[in-house]
């Protein structure tokens, strides 16, 4: 079984415009509605019933995660070394490509928990305080998708667009699809790419 690459572009059409993902160069575009939609992108739909003009309230910053235990934590490590290095080693524009293909390293083995996605992510945002630069949420699911791997697990690893306003967003969920460590308004991505373990355990 060979690991799952992420699609060439998807497009998420609102009613209002297309939202296009580019995984292959990295670029986010926002068409009109009068655009079709190319035969070779995979069309995604997010109903859309009235723009919000701004008013609506979104986290931007998450609260203090509890934290991890250590053996999580050193497997962090190594797994936020690897991301850094996939990020930056190589084109800038396949950046997107190169991460959203490092989270599927664990693709074979068996699937997380709740309780290992959880304490992996807790690890991976605690990694992160530890580098001086922007390290945002597709590094910091990324590590924790590593971080699992490392312990023996594969990540079920999600990456999507909100529409309004236009927004991406990575993350990993539970075997049951609950987005792990997230607040409430990650229900509002609309899911572009996904990366899914075997469902057997051990």
């Amino acid at each position: 079984m060979t690991a799952p690459r992420p699609p060439g572009r998807v497009w998420v059409s609102t009613g209002h415009a297309h939202i296009e993902v580019n995984y292959a160069d990295g670029r986010v575009l926002l068409h009109p509605p009068s655009v079709a939609v190319p035969p070779d992108a995979v069309p995604q739909v997010r109903a859309v019933t009235s723009p919000s003009w701004g008013t609506s309230e979104l986290d931007a910053v998450l609260p203090p995660a509890p934290q991890a235990p250590w053996h999580w934590k050193a497997a962090a490590l190594p797994a936020t070394v690897a991301t850094a290095a996939v990020l930056l080693c190589g084109r800038r524009h396949r950046r997107l490509a190169r991460l959203a293909r490092l989270t599927a390293i664990g693709h074979r083995l068996p699937a997380a928990d709740t309780v290992q996605a959880t304490h992996a992510v807790r690890a991976a945002r605690w990694a992160a305080r530890l580098l001086p630069v922007r390290w945002a949420c597709l590094e910091e699911s990324v590590t924790a998708a590593l971080a699992l791997a490392v312990a023996g697990r594969g990540a079920h690893w999600r990456h999507g667009v909100a529409t309004d306003p236009v927004r991406l967003h990575a993350w990993l969920a539970s075997p049951d699809g609950t987005p792990v460590e997230e607040p409430p308004s990650t229900g509002a991505y609309t899911i572009t790419h996904t990366v899914r373990p075997p469902r057997r355990t051990p």
